[in-house]
């Protein structure tokens, strides 16, 4: 955990430490789980590093960031957040989590953030996998897609894996697919129909697919 400042090269140095040893920053230096979401518009990926910003605001054109870890008391976050204030992009905390059913009141709120947000803009969490392909499949219905579009971004190809408690994910889109794809619009779904708790109580999980995710790979 790190709670300092980075006001000093020592401190910078503890950042970094805990970014790469404890934050599993060290697989991200050479893996980006990069991709788009809407061409030219929005993008997804793990835990950026602060060259990597750097470079992405140059490459892709970005204006802002919106991080779906939340605030974290970590040194990829101070990092992340410093370098972004130095390169003047909104770095924008947006939680949510990957292994519960997606909270009504969070999906409203991204909504609303979505709404009024600048573009080109990165998605990240800290793999890239789970978080990201949440938020990228709002994205796709927020752009009037459909429920098919948004679960391409919930594959394995991002480390996503379905069958554990991560696929409570895949649960909430095909939800809105059964029920009521073509006769409400995705945000008034969320609004007027979708029950968290009973896709909660429903949701059942492979037992090894979890094991994997949760013991041996630590996925937040």
């Amino acid at each position: 955990m790190f709670k300092g400042a980075l006001s000093s090269p020592m401190q910078r140095c503890r950042a970094w430490r805990d970014a790469l040893f404890v934050d599993h920053a060290i697989l991200r230096l050479v893996w980006t789980n990069l991709a788009p979401v809407v061409p030219g518009r929005v993008w997804r990926s793990n835990h950026p590093t602060p060259g990597r910003l750097r470079r992405w605001k140059k490459t892709l054109g970005l204006v802002m960031v919106i991080n779906l870890r939340g605030h974290r008391q970590c040194g990829a976050d101070a990092l992340g957040r410093k370098r972004c204030e130095t390169l003047g992009l909104p770095y924008l905390d947006m939680a949510f989590e990957s292994r519960n059913a997606p909270h009504k009141d969070r999906i409203l709120r991204f909504h609303q953030l979505y709404s009024t947000a600048r573009f080109p803009l990165l998605l990240h969490c800290k793999s890239g996998a789970d978080r990201a392909g949440l938020a990228s499949g709002l994205v796709i219905l927020f752009e009037g897609g459909t429920a098919a579009e948004a679960l391409k971004h919930l594959h394995w190809r991002f480390l996503h894996f379905r069958r554990s408690r991560t696929g409570i994910l895949d649960a909430f889109f095909l939800l809105y697919q059964k029920t009521a794809e073509g006769r409400l619009p995705f945000i008034e779904w969320v609004k007027r129909e979708y029950d968290e708790d009973a896709l909660r109580t429903a949701y059942r999980a492979g037992r090894f697919s979890s094991f994997l995710n949760d013991t041996i790979l630590r996925r937040e």
